[in-house]
């Protein structure tokens, strides 16, 4: 919260992706709405440093949807299915990540 109240909170996340993201890195967004400012401005930050980015949004994919390399819209309106269907799509990419670290060692 020290960084929301000190910068506001439409930055909080703009300010971790400029202290910590690198060029080559993916940030992966999430919104049903993609309209959140805060959102919308991680991946601002996160172009300007040459971060790729993604996000899993619904709704039409608001602003969000043109402000990313990639955008995956899930087609409803509902908050519920929206959330439950991105939730499901990080489990499947945990398990291919987990797969190909395995393969590797």
């Amino acid at each position: 919260t020290a960084g929301a109240n000190d910068y506001g909170f439409e930055h909080v996340f703009a300010r971790q992706v400029q202290a910590l993201a690198r060029a080559g890195d993916l940030l992966v967004l999430h919104s049903t709405s993609g309209e959140s400012p805060n959102l919308l401005e991680a991946a601002r930050a996160a172009r300007e440093r040459g971060v790729r980015t993604a996000a899993l949004l619904a709704r039409g994919g608001g602003r969000l949807r043109a402000a990313v390399d990639r955008a995956l819209v899930v087609p409803t309106d509902r908050t519920d299915l929206a959330q439950e269907v991105h939730l499901m799509i990080g489990h499947i990419v945990c398990d291919f990540v987990d797969r190909a670290w395995r393969e590797q060692t």
